[in-house]
């Protein structure tokens, strides 16, 4: 029997309880206690979980170590930046992480195409591990519903040190319909692995994030890859009808 509230619990029935309640969250709760501290085991999980965030802000992107040279040459994937020069700027002024250095800029007027129904672009945002675990799936899921739909997809391309406002920058460059920014999200301590799809139709200089529509959590966890690139681009067809993106457009889920 168990003491307190419930003291009318089996200890069966209570530990099944419990693990009902603890499997619809990853949310560390009633893990219970040592004292007015929490378990070591808790500690330690804790404590991993902390320096896996870190770590996950912290990583550089590396083409051929995060998505391997195979896939790389399959997507013929190239490597952009913006105006901050390392991490520590990047951090520090996320006003640079919207921009494109010049060189940036030319090499993609160079080598994509103008004028795309569809531009999905990758970029490392506040987690590496997380663009390395979900893209190398969802990409190719997003291309294959773009020909399924028959849209025009243009070349992907990666971006280092990358915040969401480069969507305008984007726009302004290639001039597609619609552009999918798949971007690292902030890591916490339930997982440094989340994803987030950010959308916007024909992103323009002016736009702000009310022009923008988001899709996140795309992990494990979370939303996962096959049912996150449904809804990417049923969005973006829902975009494309109406015209626009942002707060005038409510996503459809039977579209």
């Amino acid at each position: 029997m168990a003491d307190g509230p419930n003291k009318f619990l089996v200890t069966s029935d209570l530990s099944e309880r419990l693990q009902k309640i603890r499997a619809r969250t990853p949310a560390r709760i009633l893990m219970g206690r040592a004292g007015a501290a929490y378990r070591t085991n808790v500690q330690l999980e804790l404590r991993e979980a902390h320096a896996a965030a870190r770590d996950a802000v912290r990583s550089e992107m590396d083409l051929l170590s995060v998505f391997g040279e195979a896939f790389v040459r399959h997507w013929e994937l190239f490597e952009v930046q913006t105006r901050a020069a390392g991490k520590d700027e990047y951090l520090l002024r996320p006003d640079l992480g919207r921009h494109f250095d010049e060189s940036s800029r030319l090499k993609i007027q160079e080598r994509c195409s103008r004028g795309s129904d569809l531009q999905i672009v990758i970029g490392d945002g506040l987690s590496v591990p997380a663009v390395s675990r979900q893209v190398p799936t969802l990409l190719p899921l997003l291309f294959a519903g773009a020909e399924s739909s028959g849209w025009k997809a243009g070349r992907t391309f990666v971006i280092r040190h990358c915040r969401v406002g480069i969507l305008n920058e984007i726009g302004g460059l290639l001039d597609p319909r619609v552009v999918v920014l798949l971007i690292g999200e902030r890591p916490g301590l339930a997982t440094a692995e989340s994803l987030s799809a950010y959308m916007a139709y024909r992103p323009r200089e002016d736009h702000s994030d009310a022009d923008r529509n988001l899709i996140s959590n795309i992990h494990a966890r979370g939303i996962n890859l096959a049912p996150a690139a449904a809804r990417i681009l049923n969005l973006a067809a829902q975009m494309m009808q109406a015209g626009a993106s942002g707060c005038s457009v409510k996503e459809n889920h039977q579209v």
